[in-house]
């Protein structure tokens, strides 16, 4: 038996307020502790770990990866990186990528392109459209973007440059940038996830394209968490029919190899020129072929169509078992995205699942999220709802 976790370690910075586990493996939608404890994976790695853990074509193909060649520099071609923008552009109707290896620095290309688009006008001091309860990263300046006053705190002087509007309010959108003509971009997540699983509406989607469309601005969409299939579409605003300048990608693309992208249309796509931007690991043959085989694996196995009808079921389970609890305000989200706002700061229940057998996340203080790999099947959506309605009734009570 291995000895027990230590609430904290004493060699890694104190950034992460960890639970008393560690994990040794997975396989499929369960993992398994160092002491041999089994978990249902209610969180997917943060919406990582797309196609479950320890996938049998997804282990070949790295390891056949690692074996050729891992890392070369940025100065060659690296084929595969080739093949996954080319797919990418095609699933997403736009036309360039760069790659990168996180959704934070994906943000952060985003912004920088939405600056030298406006210097590249004359615009000397460009201004950004973000919004209330957004999350972009921690780097200084997509955490300036970031909405949560807790995230930001200790880290000022903020990055100017953004203007910050309510979600869902296109008069609001056009009150505060009226008669601007610093303004070049509006930056989004189409369905907010650490701000609590937030989502624009398909009729404001298409009002902000009409809008940017006429005001010449980048339609900047963040799909990082929401992205890749976890909706039931490839990006979450194609709901919507429309096709954003800029979308940053990220979490789900490498099924847990790190690995982000920006997904440019032609308004966007050649911006950057040799020296604006780059990154040393970013577009890695590892990385790249985590994306490409990523990809193939859910088109073969309809990972799109079992995240829509899997989440459906399980959003539907929720919201019936939990119906008649006050303390429950929504069950909302998309595909298998899911959250569960309660009236009350429920942090508690992280650690609550933890010893029940299921790996989830509570967010902005009060919604437990679910974004579980999306192979989830059914019977495993029940087992969810089996373990969770009961933790949720209980707190409640307290």
């Amino acid at each position: 038996m291995t000895a027990p976790i230590e609430a904290a370690s004493p060699h890694t910075m104190n950034t992460y307020a960890r639970l008393p586990v560690a994990m040794e493996r997975g396989q499929g939608c369960r993992v398994w502790d160092v002491n041999g404890k089994s978990y249902l994976d209610g969180l997917g790695g943060i919406a990582v770990n797309t196609l479950g853990h320890a996938h049998p074509e997804l282990v070949a193909a790295l390891q056949e990866q690692v074996g050729k060649l891992i890392h070369c520099s940025n100065y060659y071609h690296v084929p595969n990186a080739e093949k996954l923008a080319k797919k990418l552009t095609e699933l997403s109707g736009m036309s360039n990528v760069f790659f990168c290896c996180t959704g934070l620095e994906a943000n952060e290309a985003a912004l920088k392109l939405a600056r030298k688009f406006g210097h590249d006008k004359g615009i000397t001091n460009p201004q950004i459209v973000v919004y209330e309860h957004a999350f972009h990263g921690r780097s200084i300046a997509t955490l300036s973007a970031t909405g949560n006053p807790k995230v930001q705190k200790g880290f000022e002087p903020l990055v100017e440059g953004f203007i910050r509007v309510p979600l869902n309010d296109i008069e609001a959108l056009k009150k505060a940038t009226e008669g601007n003509p610093n303004v070049v971009a509006v930056f989004f997540e189409t369905i907010q996830g650490e701000g609590g699983i937030h989502a624009m509406r398909v009729d404001y989607l298409k009002q902000v394209r009409q809008l940017c469309d006429e005001r010449d601005w980048l339609m900047m969409v963040d799909e990082v968490q929401c992205g890749m299939g976890r909706t039931g579409k490839w990006f979450a605003h194609q709901w919507a029919g429309i096709v954003p300048d800029v979308m940053p990608l990220a979490k789900g693309l490498g099924s847990g190899v790190p690995i982000g992208a920006v997904v440019a249309g032609p308004k966007a796509a050649h911006i950057f020129q040799p020296g604006n931007h780059g990154t040393t690991f970013g577009g890695n043959p590892l990385a790249m072929r985590a994306g490409v085989e990523t990809v193939r694996i859910m088109e073969e196995q309809g990972l799109l169509a079992n995240a829509a009808k899997v989440g459906a079921h399980l959003k539907a389970a929720l919201e019936q078992r939990l119906a008649s609890n006050s303390g429950v305000k929504e069950v909302r989200g998309q595909g298998l995205m899911i959250g569960i706002e309660l009236t009350k700061p429920c942090g508690v229940l992280t650690e609550r699942a933890l010893n029940a057998g299921l790996l989830l996340s509570v967010t902005a203080d009060s919604v437990v999220r679910l974004v579980p790999p999306l192979i989830l099947t059914e019977a495993e959506a029940d087992e969810i709802v089996g373990i969770l309605v009961p933790l949720i009734e209980a707190f409640l009570k307290e």
